[in-house]
């Protein structure tokens, strides 16, 4: 059962700081503006402890660390970039790491590497049963719990997204499946005994790495090697269907996914063209999916094998604006469908309603368009993905008719209205090349395109500062590939780096403004150090004068 921690801290004479340091020492570290002091006061001492109670049993399980602690040093690892080796070091030997988690005495022991990582399984394990990520609760509830405090409107939100590469070396097709069929051989071969014949067959196709096989033949050679193990697969799988292990369930989904069976009952590879994007791209990350992006109007084009994380926070002019919500999917995400759930999440945390979205051209859908209209949402876009039609569109309210323009000619057009077989309305206008017919949806798009034209320029730029939000996220990582592997770890990554930017901002916003911690807080340190010497004295004056009167007279004399 899980036990919270309290967020007092007593000090102790002989081993805190305070009554060791002196002069500029002593002030630098007692600042109530220092990082440490106002990260312990924003971050550590926010946490619930209680939101972790799911992960441990009423009986047993009861972690042997505060959870506060625990987090923090998550927070600050990913805030400044560490490893795991790193992070223990410095809040083992550095003060103010140690004053930022907690740790006012010396004497106060730093939780175990054990400790640290079966949380962080925990809550990877609990994520992958449950759909859910106790990382995200924490950062909603301390977002929340700051929003209220520092007055953070949320009238005026933006978003971006960002594509994150995961921690996987890139694999060729086959490569691919060579190795998960190697992981579960080597499983399997510990478990069951192989008829002799397969078992030489695997030994055979599995002495050579994936890759090497790539480059020492040619590509004809290659698919016949790949469709021989996919007659091999077929066969472990029968042989192991019983396992049910992660790594047979792998084979079968990586299986399904690469082979298919012809019309002459024979197990042949799928055409290229024919395999999803969101098929397993790495036995040791099955979560992330592949995405090309770009490659359009001299853009470069990015390929990534991950995931990607839209971030939304408030730009409410003249106030401290804070990110409210990291949201991580697999990289085959489109951005239009994180538009509905941010915007919901950031609802929960923000003070205001909001009223206004910035956003690019990759959030515009329809079902977006109606979603923001029937919440009186302002959705502000700076652009429409895809090329500026060829005509202007206008429906005349009153006629109900279509008016049609020609930009290349500048000559207008006559529309007829067409009623479609499955009852829906048409516009048709005859061309050079024959009769072309206008869309409802197309009608929008333009109208849309004309509304995005119009806004002032002051406005569109809300969205652009998002970009430098972005890059804060990511800024350990500027080859855009991460350190970690599976949907749950990149999502407890987020949220870590978001409370740090936060953090930052709201330091910043502190110092800016001249908001102190209480002076009655330090007063309280003072007073308990000087307390504690104070009852120190008395009770060694108090033995000193129980013996003096134990003693013989004659020993006195």
């Amino acid at each position: 059962m899980l036990k919270k921690s309290s967020k007092e801290h007593q000090l102790d004479m002989f081993s805190s700081p305070v009554s060791l340091f002196s002069g500029k020492a002593q002030s630098g570290y007692e600042n109530p503006n220092g990082w440490h002091n106002l990260f312990r006061k924003e971050v550590v001492n926010r946490i619930d402890e209680e939101l972790f109670n799911p992960l441990f049993s009423e009986s047993q399980g009861r972690p042997n660390a505060p959870i506060r602690v625990l987090i923090g040093m998550m927070v600050l690892k990913e805030a400044f970039g560490l490893s795991d080796e790193k992070i223990f070091e410095d809040c083992r030997y550095n003060l103010l790491y140690r004053s930022a988690l907690g740790l006012l005495n010396l004497s106060d022991t730093l939780p175990t590497e054990s400790t640290y990582y079966l949380l962080r399984h925990k809550v990877a394990a609990y994520d992958k049963t449950k759909g859910k990520n106790i990382f995200e609760e924490v950062f909603a509830d301390i977002t929340k719990e700051q929003c209220i405090e520092f007055g953070v409107s949320g009238k005026r939100i933006r978003m971006d997204s960002k594509l994150l590469g995961s921690n996987i070396a890139w694999m060729s097709r086959y490569s691919l499946i060579h190795k998960t069929l190697e992981i579960h051989y080597k499983e399997l071969n510990a478990e069951i005994v192989i008829e002799a014949t397969l078992k030489g067959k695997l030994e055979e196709a599995l002495k050579m790495e994936g890759d090497k096989v790539v480059y020492t033949h040619t590509s004809q050679e290659v698919q016949q090697k790949l469709k021989e193990l996919g007659t091999l697969i077929s066969q472990v799988l029968a042989i192991s269907e019983c396992s049910k292990t992660e790594s047979y369930q792998i084979l079968q989904r990586v299986f399904n996914e690469q082979y298919e069976m012809n019309d002459d009952k024979i197990i042949v590879a799928r055409d290229k063209e024919t395999i999803s994007p969101q098929s397993v791209q790495s036995p040791f990350d099955t979560d992330c999916t592949y995405r090309s992006k770009g490659g359009h109007g001299g853009q470069k084009k990015q390929e990534v094998k991950g995931y990607s994380v839209n971030i939304t926070e408030t730009c409410d002019d003249d106030n401290l604006n804070l990110i409210t919500n990291a949201n991580v999917k697999v990289v085959s995400t489109a951005d239009t469908d994180f538009l509905k759930t941010d915007i919901e999440s950031t609802q929960i945390i923000v003070t205001d309603k909001i009223e206004v979205v910035h956003a690019d051209g990759a959030y515009h859908s329809p079902e977006n368009q109606d979603y923001c209209k029937i919440n009186e949402i302002d959705l502000c876009l700076q652009a429409i993905q895809g090329a500026k039609g060829r005509y202007e569109l206008e429906m005349n309210e009153q006629t109900q008719t279509l008016q049609v323009r020609d930009t290349q000619t500048g000559q207008d057009v006559q529309s007829t209205k067409i009623i479609s077989k499955d009852k829906t309305e048409k516009w048709r206008i005859k061309t050079d090349k024959g009769y072309k017919y206008i869309t409802q949806k197309e009608i929008d798009t333009y109208q849309l395109r004309k509304e995005i034209g119009e806004r002032p320029k002051d406005e569109l730029q809300y969205r652009n500062n998002v970009e430098a939000t972005i890059f804060q996220l990511g800024y350990h990582y500027p080859d855009a590939k991460s350190r970690y592997r599976g949907l749950p770890k990149h999502q407890m990554w987020a949220n870590m780096r978001c409370l740090w930017v936060n953090f930052v901002r709201i330091a910043n916003f502190v110092i800016e403004n001249g908001q102190n911690m209480p002076n009655i807080a330090l007063n309280f340190i003072k007073t308990a150090i000087l307390f504690h010497i104070a009852h120190q004295i008395l009770e060694s004056v108090v033995q000193d004068l129980t013996s003096l009167t134990r003693r013989p007279k004659s020993a006195i004399l």
